[in-house]
């Protein structure tokens, strides 16, 4: 059993069990973390991403376990924590023929706050997203990432404590996804922000604290310094599948094949030794400092695969929330 603090995010072997499906889109996941600063959960399609944010932000029941934000029971007290909190769930759109400060306004009013109040803390978000000058205008006619500021500014202006943004950045351009990631920031040093995606280039730029997850079970958890050491390598060579090269015996590393082509994680040595012999060869290969990309591809490899197998043959039909 996990201790329990007003300033923390709790998780008590958690687990959720769509219908008669005997997967579970999360396996007894267990966790606490300061309620501070930006929480970023990576994993595949499919792995419980948004399963556990819909459970946290009060949208879903778990099937057992235990969660709390700030000491607020998620099952047993949801008003008392929706009072906390604000989601911009994964297929949230701004309606097309409303205007931002239509779309801000009246989820604020829904939240009961006065028409008067609601329509400064409106633009005062627009403001300070620079979307000021587009209040008034057709959400239609803005940038798909400008639309995307629009739902943000909508769980700014709430003053909720607690942000919920579930993959947040899909479908943006990489400039619109770097911006967004300015914004995220600055919005960090005021509340807590719980992020969920499968860019993992977004969790290395933002998060203060990761999670790995991986068909519903939480691999690791940690600072990215944390994470980077629990690998033992620090260089990720990666060799495309054709022409398929002539595997190394290594001394120090490790060669993982996934559909992509083989990547090896060895130390530094041994990586350049790789390398003179694949170039001698003619074959093609990139040698890198082990990123973020490396250390999950590693994880769940590694420790995900231990629970793989035994769920595989229960994943021949999904609903669209187990593919959540």
């Amino acid at each position: 059993m996990i201790e329990e603090s007003i300033q923390t995010l709790s998780c008590d072997h958690l687990t959720k069990i769509y219908g008669n499906s005997k997967r579970k889109a999360l396996d007894s996941v267990t966790f606490s973390i300061p309620s501070s600063g930006i929480f970023v959960l990576i994993g595949r399609n499919g792995s419980g991403k948004t399963t556990l944010a819909r459970i946290l932000a009060v949208e879903l029941e778990p099937t057992s376990g235990k969660a709390t934000i700030s000491g607020i029971d998620v099952v047993k007290e949801p008003l008392k924590l929706r009072e906390k909190i604000a989601i911009v769930p994964q297929e949230a759109r701004a309606v097309p023929w409303m205007t931002p400060m239509q779309t801000i306004s009246s989820y604020l009013l829904w939240r009961g706050y006065g028409y008067g109040e609601a329509k400064r803390k409106a633009y005062e978000a627009l403001e300070r997203l620079e979307l000021g000058g587009s209040a008034n205008a057709l959400t239609r006619t803005l940038s798909g990432g400008n639309r995307r500021k629009v739902l943000v500014a909508t769980v700014l202006a709430s003053e909720a404590e607690i942000i919920f943004l579930d993959e947040p950045t899909t479908g943006l351009d990489p400039i619109s996804r770097k911006e967004f990631w300015d914004l995220l920031k600055k919005i960090a040093r005021e509340r807590f922000t719980f992020l969920t995606t499968h860019y993992l280039e977004e969790a290395e730029a933002l998060a203060d604290e990761i999670g790995v997850l991986d068909h519903g079970r939480l691999v690791r958890m940690g600072s990215l310094d944390q994470l980077r050491q629990s690998v033992s390598y620090n260089y990720s060579m990666k060799i495309p599948l054709y022409p398929k090269p002539p595997l190394p015996k290594l001394a120090k590393g490790e060669i993982m094949e996934g559909r992509e082509g083989y990547r090896i994680l060895t130390v530094e040595d041994e990586a350049f030794s790789i390398a003179r012999d694949l170039s001698k060869g003619g074959y093609r290969f990139t040698v890198n400092p082990v990123s973020l990309d490396d250390i999950f591809f590693y994880l769940v490899n590694r420790e995900g695969e231990k629970t793989n197998g035994n769920e595989r043959g229960a994943r021949e039909t999904t609903t669209r929330e187990e593919r959540e």
